[in-house]
């Protein structure tokens, strides 16, 4: 009966809160356990809203569509102030705890490499390190077979009666998405006359905050690892620093930020 469920119960409180195990004595493994916890659920919130909103442009329902995306930018918000929060650690206290966390590494998060791949952010051989987990590997091959959100939207474009080459719409979902002249001239059509092309133009806009933001939570990682670990390697084995800076470089949605250029 509802009458029944209480505020702990219909949160899974008793779960949520146990699930935090230091592996060691070190007072600051807790914020750091919790600050990864947390973001996991706010990942797993804006996967929920990514996946619904995708459908919805595909469909042409672009309102609910920005309602769903607004969400996934305020969410992105807690995400990066997760770094200011983390970045309360110093060197000292991180080295207590780096012994302990063996070859685990935020970069095997699967729901971040789900997110990357939703947005458009697609390279199939980052599966490999999720093999160990089946199910997880599945769905993120699962994922490469569909179009990103970005693709849904040129296919949206293309509906709507402009000028997208079918090499552009029926490339390899799997792979990396490459800029588009064509695809660039179109996004400068819906920019130029916004009041004709509104919705469209409302969508760009709210692509482009979700690679602003996106990119804001790249950062942040970028100088929290540094301000605490500098340039040692990532507990992954990745190289750290230089690889963070270089994903800097990396856009979801280039044609979106070459056509402010072209405007």
């Amino acid at each position: 009966m509802a009458s029944d469920v209480t505020y702990s119960s219909y949160l899974d409180l008793d779960r949520i809160l146990s699930a935090q195990h230091p592996a060691s004595e070190a007072h600051d493994e807790m914020l750091f356990i919790i600050v990864h916890q947390a973001s996991e659920l706010w990942l797993k919130l804006c996967l929920h809203e990514l996946t619904e909103a995708r459908e919805c442009i595909k469909a042409d329902r672009l309102r609910p569509a920005f309602k769903m995306l607004a969400r996934v930018a305020r969410a992105q918000g807690q995400l990066i102030q997760s770094w200011d929060v983390l970045s309360t650690m110093t060197p000292h206290d991180y080295s207590t705890i780096r012994p302990f966390l063996g070859g685990s590494s935020g970069f095997q998060s699967a729901q971040y490499r789900m997110m990357e791949f939703l947005l458009g952010g697609r390279n199939p051989d980052m599966i490999t390190m999720h093999e160990a987990t089946p199910d997880v590997a599945a769905a993120l091959r699962a994922e490469l077979t569909r179009k990103s959100i970005y693709a849904e939207a040129i296919a949206l474009l293309a509906r709507r009666g402009f000028d997208i080459p079918a090499d552009v719409l029926e490339r390899d979902h799997a792979s990396v998405w490459e800029h588009s002249p064509a695809v660039e001239a179109a996004w400068a059509e819906v920019y130029r006359d916004p009041k004709e092309y509104w919705d469209l133009y409302e969508l760009a806009e709210k692509l482009v905050d979700l690679e602003y933001h996106f990119q804001r939570w790249r950062f942040g990682h970028l100088k929290t690892v540094e301000r605490i670990i500098g340039f040692k390697k990532g507990t992954g084995g990745t190289p750290g620093v230089p690889y963070l800076a270089g994903v800097l470089k990396a856009a979801f949605f280039p044609e979106l930020l070459s056509v402010r250029t072209a405007l």
